[in-house]
């Protein structure tokens, strides 16, 4: 018989499960394996601690798992059970596939890779209950009488094919399908592909058939043995075995005889009733194997939160030395430096700072001189705010140089790198920090000389002598640490502006603080991320309690 191409069937409406869901596993099960494929969704493993990337793998399995077989399954229980044929390259699956279709609808032959594209068969009186699916939509789909009725043969590519998108949709499609017949030969039943295959076939619950092809006569005994040997070491005690004969070189399709024992079996499966009973035993399978999974999960999620707190508490260790030392850097009076006494030295030559008159404890000058000297002390200003920058900027550096040894260090805790700003990126950040909060300091000098200019005659003379701007970066020089700049403050003010000096040094000390702290504060920002949450787990837990009450 010719196969027939017959036209797909429109998706039912997604989210909407069959019926026959609620009478065989309860519609709550649609719901539950909804809402974990939302949260499992969700998940992410921020931090390279131990076993996160295996979890990681784990979770993209899960997905798999949820969105090829079990929610489309779930949706349409009514549809004929799938049996994916799958092995290796050169197992003769697609040479089994035809022969127990009686004729070549998947392409069979020498080159390598066989099957490129996957072949879906179904029996026609069939058609009104198949519907798209991932199944499906990957592969070309035929009617065939020979097909037994509620079941539908699905002929995969090579698992090990050369070819990535071939292993991909191999992978796909056995995700998808209801009952795995796994196909090697006597030559090859004992490579590490075959085992790795039906593993993951038991961690999802998958139900198993396998046919060991190819056994000369002489061994059958011996090799049918070690298998099932094999089989019972990896818990498969339960996993039907059919064994093809070595035939020797043929073309074409194997004799009837041959497949028999195979074709026969699927006909035990054959009828809605029976192929549910298949489909369900599956879904039964996959659910009671979901709690591992989700355990697995949560416990990585729990480690990404307990690695989060072990970092966030060295980070915070460094906190209170890291500002005191900020702190105690301005207070000592270092912020001014050599570039500022260069610039006063230049200004005493110059603006004559250092001979302003002062006649009974008050400075004299006129207005003109002291136009004069307040825009030769402009220089003066930006050299004291450029100095600040400076201070403050290799302040907060050291303290991304400590965290980094902190976090990288021998003993340090596991994943810190990770939340380790680029350095690039933070030096940026640090500079525009730094440079808007020394601009904030600076602009706070008008006011402290606004507050001083009702003190008194000696104010108000000095503000004469250097304008207000003028005086604002000798108080700036000063709590900056510059001798100079104090020494004059006290011939033509006394002590009436120390307290606004230490305004401004304290002002400025507590900005070299938050600076260091900005350091901190970077990487603390980075843990804050929901996924490195104390109950960042808490939606899978939710999920796990749902399934141990369904399973």
């Amino acid at each position: 018989m010719t196969p027939d191409l017959g036209p797909r069937a429109d998706r039912p409406v997604a989210g909407r499960p069959d019926p026959a869901v609620a009478d065989e596993l309860g519609m709550t099960v649609y719901d539950v394996a909804r809402d974990l494929r939302r949260d499992v969704e969700d998940v992410r493993l921020p931090l390279p601690v131990d076993g996160a990337r295996d979890a990681d793998a784990s979770r993209s399995r899960l997905i798999s798992q949820l969105d090829e077989h079990l929610l489309p399954r779930l949706r349409e229980l009514s549809s004929p059970a799938i049996v994916v044929v799958a092995g290796s390259t050169g197992a003769g699956k697609s040479t089994l596939y035809n022969s127990l279709l009686g004729e070549e609808v998947s392409r069979a032959g020498v080159l390598r890779p066989t099957t490129r594209e996957p072949v879906l068969a179904y029996n026609p009186l069939d058609r009104e209950v198949v519907h798209e699916g991932p199944a499906t939509e990957a592969s070309r789909v035929v009617y065939h009488e020979a097909v037994p009725r509620g079941t539908a043969l699905l002929d995969a590519p090579d698992l090990d094919s050369f070819l990535s998108e071939n292993r991909t949709t191999a992978q796909q499609l056995l995700e998808a399908a209801d009952l795995w017949l796994f196909v090697t030969t006597a030559a090859r039943y004992g490579d590490a592909l075959p085992w790795q295959a039906l593993s993951r076939a038991t961690e999802r619950g998958a139900s198993v058939a396998m046919v060991l092809n190819r056994v000369p006569a002489e061994t059958l005994t011996t090799i049918r043995a070690d298998l099932m040997l094999r089989l019972r070491e990896h818990g498969m005690t339960d996993v039907p075995l059919f064994v093809v004969p070595d035939v020797g070189p043929h073309e074409g399709l194997l004799d009837a005889e041959v497949v028999r024992p195979v074709r026969r079996w699927l006909t035990l499966l054959a009828g809605p009733e029976r192929s549910r009973a298949v489909i369900v035993r599956t879904l039964k399978g996959a659910l009671d194997a979901l709690p591992a999974w989700v355990t697995s999960l949560a416990d990585a999620v729990d480690a990404q939160g307990e690695a989060a707190r072990r970092i966030r508490h060295a980070v915070e260790k460094e906190r209170p030395a890291a500002e005191k030392l900020a702190r105690d850097g301005v207070a000592a009076g270092v912020v001014a430096g050599a570039s500022v006494e260069a610039r006063w030295r230049e200004l005493s030559g110059t603006a004559k700072l250092d001979r302003v008159k002062v006649k009974n404890a008050t400075v004299r000058s006129t207005k003109r001189a002291g136009r004069r000297r307040e825009e030769a002390l402009t220089g003066l200003r930006s050299d004291v705010e450029a100095a600040a920058i400076r201070t403050l900027t290799a302040a907060g550096a050291r303290v991304e140089e400590r965290l980094r040894a902190v976090l990288t260090a021998p003993g340090a805790p596991a994943g810190g790198l990770a939340v380790l700003p680029e350095n690039a990126a933070r030096t940026e950040a640090r500079e525009k920090t730094v440079t808007a909060s020394v601009a904030g300091w600076t602009a706070q000098a008008a006011d402290v000389v606004t507050a001083l200019d009702g003190a008194g005659e000696r104010v108000t003379a000095a503000v004469k002598a250097f304008g207000q701007h003028g005086l604002g970066t000798l108080l700036l020089a000063s709590a900056a640490g510059s001798d100079d700049a104090e020494r004059l403050l006290v011939r033509v003010l006394g002590d009436t502006h120390r307290e606004a000096v230490t305004a401004l040094r304290d002002d400025l000390a507590d900005r070299a603080a938050a600076v260091v702290g900005g350091e901190l504060d970077a990487i603390l920002t980075a843990l804050d991320s929901p996924d490195l949450a104390d109950d960042a787990a808490s939606g899978l837990r939710v999920r796990l309690a749902e399934l141990r009450r369904l399973t």
